[in-house]
């Protein structure tokens, strides 16, 4: 099926979200094969959507080219019943550029990460995000996180401009903030968590109102996330407190060593899991073998998958 604006906001409200991982070589060149197993694992697993080449997939990182052929790769791996979304970014012309190739080769939504290096202000980002919500018929959400942190005001305008405009993905975590614009957009949009790890603020993000988060760990260890979703939704706050004192902080102890572990990790995670992911690409920067050990030690004595024993 294809989804309307309408019914892809409504199919990603329901559940899980995850951000596949993009695969490469050891040449650095875009791992085709396995990322396509890759992507049909991850829709089978349970989750409400996919979003291919978003911030966890180094969308950062691909050309125009390689950013259609790992789109067009994850529509092929994706169940009609399961929505595809992509991710977008860098200056209006750029992300509109991206916004088409994405819709052109199968994606039914968008996640628009901020613009490239520059700030700028509210009016322009305002006209940034209508410019490429109209250059497209698909659903978009808005990635509200460093130089692209919407005011409430900025946001009703938007939501009263574009019609396919569904959603909005935090990566800030002002709960102040997210109040404001909860508050002033009602269920007009959907809230999506989107911090690193954002199981850690899961429960205060659920507080005010925001529907469902993307899962970084569903890579790697999708029961795992499944079951710390699960947990949270039914309120069995024992478990989640649980969950979070035996994996997800020791986990960022780990990633918060360096700038751009958010990333790295993920991948580590996945390679100890038995996947050839492949490295991230320059300037992030891969875990230490040293931080790989104490990562599959930690993946261990939670019962996630480990290719061979820590």
């Amino acid at each position: 099926m294809s989804f309307s604006p309408t019914e892809l906001a409504t199919t990603l409200a329901q559940g899980l979200l995850s951000f596949p991982l993009t695969f490469f070589g050891a040449d650095g060149a875009f791992n085709e094969d396995g990322y396509r197993a890759h992507v049909a694992a991850q829709a089978r697993g349970g989750v409400s959507g996919l979003f291919a080449a978003g911030g966890t997939g180094e969308f950062f990182s691909l050309t125009l080219g390689e950013f259609g052929r790992v789109v067009r790769a994850a529509a092929q791996e994706t169940p009609a019943d399961l929505p595809l979304l992509a991710g977008v970014g860098y200056g209006t012309e750029m992300a509109i550029e991206f916004a088409k190739a994405a819709e052109a080769n199968g994606a039914e939504g968008l996640l628009v990460l901020p613009p490239y290096l520059v700030r700028s202000e509210q009016e322009g980002l305002r006209r940034h995000l209508t410019a490429i919500c109209r250059s497209v018929g698909i659903g978009v959400i808005a990635y509200n996180r460093d130089n692209a942190v919407l005011a409430p005001e900025t946001l009703a305008a938007l939501a009263d401009d574009c019609p396919n405009l569904i959603g909005l993905k935090d990566g800030v975590g002002d709960i102040e903030l997210l109040t404001a614009l909860r508050q002033r957009m009602g269920d007009r949009l959907i809230f999506i968590g989107g911090m690193p790890t954002a199981e850690v603020h899961a429960s205060a993000a659920a507080a005010i109102g925001m529907t469902t988060y993307s899962s970084a760990i569903y890579n790697f260890a999708p029961e795992f996330a499944l079951r710390f979703f699960a947990a949270l939704r039914a309120g069995r706050s024992e478990e989640t407190g649980q969950l979070l004192r035996s994996f997800f902080l020791p986990y960022l102890a780990i990633r918060n060593r360096r700038a751009g572990y958010a990333v790295s990790i993920v991948k580590a995670g996945a390679r100890i899991a038995g996947l050839d992911c492949g490295p991230v690409r320059l300037p992030l920067l891969d875990l230490t073998t040293d931080e790989e050990h104490q990562l599959a030690s930690l993946m261990q004595a939670n019962g996630m998958p480990v290719a061979a024993p820590a």
